[in-house]
């Protein structure tokens, strides 16, 4: 779990409204995040991978938010998010702005 202590103090809010216990998370932190719940390690997120991802930042609404990040960042509309696609994933993520848990 991440602690204010962990983000950067003077990090821009334009470059991350996503927070975590009142404080950023830094870009490198949200990829780390995502990263970690692609279970079968295959490189790629897929929506259900995702939902989990989005239910760990506490969104209220984990599905929408898959269904959501994946329709901005599948770019080849293969349905799973790759490596590649993961920027402007997390482009989405920083645009939301919600406070997570």
């Amino acid at each position: 779990m991440l602690s204010i202590k962990d983000t950067p103090k003077n990090l821009p809010a334009s470059t991350c409204r996503c927070l975590r216990k009142g404080g950023p998370v830094p870009v490198t932190e949200l990829k780390a995040i995502f990263k970690r719940f692609d279970t079968d390690k295959d490189s790629r997120l897929s929506k259900h991978e995702l939902r989990n991802a989005f239910a760990s930042l506490g969104s209220r609404q984990p599905g929408w938010r898959a269904w959501r990040g994946l329709k901005q960042a599948d770019r080849n509309g293969d349905g799973y998010i790759s490596d590649e696609e993961l920027e402007v994933l997390l482009q989405y993520v920083l645009k939301c702005g919600y406070t997570t848990k």
